[in-house]
């Protein structure tokens, strides 16, 4: 194990420590092996959301780049403390956690699980300045908070919500002491990366001074593609390019909404013995098709719409992206997990219930009850809703929707096929 000289006396848990200095000073013959940038780094696998897994090859060179422009927009300082609580088989922890981490001399904290009270003592004990995530585990902390919030005295509860006209540096100052109490109050930077991260989650979190970054990133990107700038961040964008970062549109529509595509030495050496896909996927010119939808704006913030293969086409030539009416059922804090497909020419959402803040807030529900408390929660929603991305039936399940290690919905399991019609229940009478 080597130890960079700034943490040695920060990490009480080692006993054995050999110095970088001492493995330099070693006389023997032995050589080491030569290294060059296009050697290969590492082989992981996507996480398998539309479909089976496939190898990615990664180099030196796709992830030491990535590395370098990544630290040149979120700056990480010799010492500053790093939580980490995701799982080391996926890019997003080994090059911005890790391997950042290593190259600028910072400290790593690792999480000893997700469970709530662990990962809050964890928090406490290490006070971060770096914190990287998937939007899961912030959705559910803000909705923990919001039902803290709504326990309070109704004086209280009025003024914190009064609290959303205030100047954003009296909100941080007010709420100072939530986040100290939560072990975050040091934290710089909040990252959320894997998954995009709900409007409803990153407007709280601003609300509550949380100085959250959402970016955009691949495994096959090595894997930061984007992030928002700490400086000038915008709530539903993934942020700006990395720099030395290749993006465009691919056949935009009149919307401006195409496929990602990513030029840069962040691209993949390809697929693990697998050359047919990865023809599929890097164009000869080397611009790699991320399979996502989005747009830019007009100064250049990259926003994500949804996958290419989940777009809905109605009957009407109209495009639906479902993760976008997804995030609107999940601002409800009925609904835990959801995902929308179209069934019979009709949008239907599976839901997978929050069972125990339905049954803390309206004791004695049983099946029946619960599907209608579900029915006019999304009866409001489809309100705010194009007609045609209206949902017209449900089907509540009580088991958790089938995820990928990041927590992500493997969406090529839950197919329209899948879905016993007899099941759903329409949402209007």
């Amino acid at each position: 194990m080597f130890l960079v000289e700034i943490n040695r006396d920060n990490i009480p848990s080692l006993r054995d420590i050999i110095p970088l200095e001492s493995v330099m000073e070693f006389e023997g013959d032995a050589m080491l092996p030569s290294i060059s940038l296009d050697d290969e780094l590492l082989i992981l696998f996507t996480s398998g959301t539309t479909g089976n897994s496939k190898g990615v090859v990664l180099t030196n060179r796709n992830v030491g780049s990535n590395i370098d422009s990544f630290l040149q927009v979120l700056e990480i300082y010799p010492g500053d403390r790093i939580f980490c609580m995701l799982p080391f088989h996926h890019i997003f922890p080994i090059t911005t956690n890790i391997l950042a981490g290593i190259t600028v001399g910072a400290t790593m904290t690792l999480a000893r699980s997700l469970k709530p009270n662990e990962l809050r003592e964890d928090l406490r004990d290490s006070e971060p300045q770096i914190m990287t995530v998937v939007p899961l585990i912030l959705e559910k902390m803000v909705k923990r908070i919001q039902k803290e919030i709504e326990k309070l005295p109704a004086l209280k509860r009025g003024f914190v919500k009064s609290l959303k006209l205030a100047p954003a540096g009296i909100r941080k100052r007010i709420f100072s002491k939530v986040r100290e109490e939560m072990g975050m109050g040091k934290l710089r930077y909040l990252v959320s990366g894997g998954a995009a991260l709900p409007e409803f989650v990153s407007s709280f979190l601003e609300f509550m001074g949380f100085p959250v970054l959402q970016g955009y990133g691949l495994s096959e990107t090595s894997p930061v593609v984007s992030v928002n700038p700490p400086e000038a961040p915008r709530n539903k964008s993934v942020g700006l390019p990395l720099p030395g970062v290749e993006v465009k549109i691919v056949d935009p529509d009149k919307d401006g909404i195409g496929e990602i595509a990513v030029r840069g030495d962040l691209v993949m050496k390809g697929y693990y013995k697998n050359p047919e896909e990865t023809k599929k996927v890097i164009t000869e010119d080397g611009w790699f098709l991320t399979g996502d939808m989005g747009r830019f704006d007009k100064d250049g913030y990259l926003y994500i719409t949804g996958r290419k293969k989940s777009v809905i086409v109605t009957m009407g030539g109209k495009n639906i992206y479902p993760e976008e009416i997804e995030e609107k059922l999940l601002e409800s804090p009925f609904i835990l997990e959801t995902l929308v497909i179209s069934r019979e020419g009709q949008l239907v959402a599976v839901i997978h219930p929050n069972f125990d803040e339905i049954r803390n807030e309206i004791p004695g529900m049983n099946e029946e009850r619960i599907k209608e408390l579900l029915r006019k929660e999304v009866r409001k929603i489809n309100e705010h809703l194009a007609d045609y991305k209206r949902i017209r039936r449900i089907m509540v399940v009580e088991e958790e929707l089938p995820k990928t290690t990041t927590q992500k919905v493997k969406r090529y399991i839950i197919t329209p096929e899948s879905i016993p019609f007899e099941r759903t229940i329409k949402v209007e009478e």
